[in-house]
């Protein structure tokens, strides 16, 4: 996985840096009500343990922290996406979701949870402001596509009964290979980051052709999000064209995150699963500017607000 870590930002004087990493402010205006659909809280492990099959332990990273990021960057509507070190207890979600409604703050959330759970309990996920469920293949390194089509179609028959969405982290080679089976899903699919395509491949690499013939059906919802993790060039005009052509395929099909607080390994550094393993020093003003330097006003507004707002139900 690549991954470029913008050049620091040394902040204004008298700001604090939010979890060892400065925010910069975007280049242009913020809509009213712009969303980021791609943010995790890891809070204390004594409240929140971890799953036994978690891949890494990432350190704390607060509500407080995130509120302070996204004020400090102009964002005011979020959502929460249970990562994989959770598991399939959503605590740290629910009470997350709670203490932004009591706060005023608007925000919705995609929760992860074992095959065949009870309607009950779906529903009363549903009542904090849960609207999708997630499966990450990913972070566990799954790229069967018997397995991962199994795990989404199971995914998917819940999502359906309560009118959610289903969202995966995967690349595009199990996307190409699972492309009939996404098409048949009878709920919408967001899929995470690009897909993880790579800027260096071009227009032409396996699987974004049909990554692209899932955005036009209006099937796919894709997350501009985390340029970080695929880019090469600071400014992100080596993954330029593959935004423009995700963005050209369906403008109403994308979303914008930042993926924050930016877990994933550190070069030539086993991952570390008992400890804290700290995050990346992404400046969040950054990648918003790199986002808007692909867009125009009237696409920021549509991706940043129109777009999530139908889809979370804010």
């Amino acid at each position: 996985m690549k991954r470029y870590v913008f050049e620091p930002y040394a902040g204004l004087p008298g700001e604090r840096p939010i979890l060892d990493a400065h925010h910069s402010r975007p280049g242009f205006p913020l809509p009213p009500h712009a969303c980021d659909c791609h943010v995790h809280i890891f809070g204390p492990r004594e409240r929140y343990p971890l799953a036994e099959d978690r891949t890494f332990a990432p350190a704390i990273a607060s509500l407080g922290d995130v509120l302070a990021m996204h004020d400090r960057i102009g964002i005011q509507r979020m959502v929460i996406v249970q990562a994989s070190p959770q598991g399939n207890d959503n605590a740290c979600v629910i009470d997350s979701l709670r203490a932004l409604r009591a706060m005023g703050r608007e925000a919705r959330a995609v929760a992860v949870v074992p095959e065949g759970t009870e309607p009950g309990l779906l529903h009363e996920l549903h009542a904090v402001g849960v609207r999708g469920l997630r499966v990450n293949l990913q972070s566990y390194g799954q790229t069967d596509p018997v397995l991962a089509a199994a795990r989404i179609r199971a995914a998917a028959a819940m999502a359906a009964e309560m009118d959610w969405h289903l969202q995966t982290y995967t690349t595009l080679n199990v996307i190409a290979g699972l492309s009939d089976v996404m098409k048949a899903l009878p709920v919408p699919l967001v899929v995470d980051h690009f897909g993880l395509a790579d800027p260096t491949a071009g227009l032409r690499q396996t699987g974004l052709g049909e990554l692209l013939a899932l955005v036009r059906s209006g099937k796919v919802y894709i997350k501009l999000s985390a340029p970080y993790r695929v880019i090469e060039q600071p400014d992100g005009r080596d993954l330029e064209p593959i935004a423009r052509a995700l963005i050209d395929a369906n403008p109403e099909r994308m979303l914008w995150g930042t993926d924050w607080p930016h877990t994933g390994p550190w070069p030539g550094v086993p991952r570390d699963r008992d400890g804290a393993e700290p995050f990346h020093p992404i400046d969040d003003g950054a990648q918003l500017n790199i986002f808007g330097s692909w867009t125009s006003a009237q696409e920021r507004e549509q991706i940043l607000v129109t777009n999530p707002a139908r889809l979370y139900g804010f």
